[in-house]
Parts: C-alpha cells; sequence; structure tokens
C-alpha cells in the first residue's frame, strides 16, 4: 500500500507551525514542488530552497510566524486534506468551495496541472480537491 505524499507534507507543515519551528523539511517529488510553489506564491510561507542528501532531495521551508510573544499562539497556516486515497473528491469548476469567503484558498488536481480554485475558476475547469488552507 502507498503513502499518502500530500497528507504527509500538510501534516508535517501542521506539526511545525504548531509547536513554532520556523524551518521544515520535507522530501521532494513533482506533486509537493506544485503545493510549496503555491503556498509560497500565496504568502503562506516565506522561503523555499532543495537540499540535496545522500541520492534523497528534500525542500527546505521557511515558515512565516506572528510575532507576538504576550498573548498566547496562534496558528498562522490551517491547513485541511480533503481528498484521500480511500475516498476521493472531485468537483466542477462551479462547485469549487470558498473558504472563509475567499479568504482562503483550495488546493486541486486538474488536468492542466495543480493549481488554486481562483486560477481553475478562470480557467473553468474542475478537478480533485487536495486540501484547504487558510
Amino acid at each position: 500500500m502507498g503513502r499518502d505524499i500530500i497528507a504527509d507534507i500538510i501534516t508535517s507543515i501542521r506539526n511545525a507551525d504548531m509547536d513554532r519551528k520556523r524551518v521544515v523539511r520535507i522530501a521532494y517529488t513533482n506533486i509537493t514542488e506544485n503545493i510549496v510553489k503555491i503556498l509560497l506564491r500565496e504568502g503562506f510561507i516565506e522561503n523555499v530552497r532543495k537540499h540535496k542528501e545522500t541520492k534523497k532531495d528534500f525542500l527546505v521551508l521557511t515558515l512565516r510566524h506572528r510575532r507576538n510573544r504576550k498573548r498566547s499562539y496562534i496558528n498562522f497556516l490551517n491547513l485541511k486534506r480533503i481528498s484521500r486515497p480511500g475516498l476521493r473528491i472531485y468537483s466542477n469548476y462551479q462547485r469549487i468551495p470558498r473558504i472563509l469567503g475567499g479568504m482562503g484558498i483550495v488546493i486541486i488536481s486538474t488536468s492542466r496541472g495543480i493549481m488554486t480554485d481562483r486560477e481553475a475558476r478562470l480557467e473553468r475547469i474542475g478537478g480533485e480537491v487536495l486540501c484547504y488552507i487558510w
């Protein structure tokens, strides 16, 4: 049985954010690279660099944090996996959900690659709903 790569990277990023870690290292695949590019473009992470260790490639992400230390910590990054290997969720472009009235993003895997919900609506294309980010 295969691993759910998308759930692994979402969990790694979520756990690092809750633990107030600034840097996260995730395995490199084409899917993770495309998702991380979307996170970088939308401003959820600060920086990405590719790192190689003994025949394996990794992406090293620098997370964005709020720097208010007087109050309790509030998560900056909320991620939720939607479609999973046991239950795939598909949507056409008209029924792609809006997260927080358009404030969050939905990452969708389409026939033209992995893209956000706004890009999919503009291109009038649907696909598999991978995750929500807000």
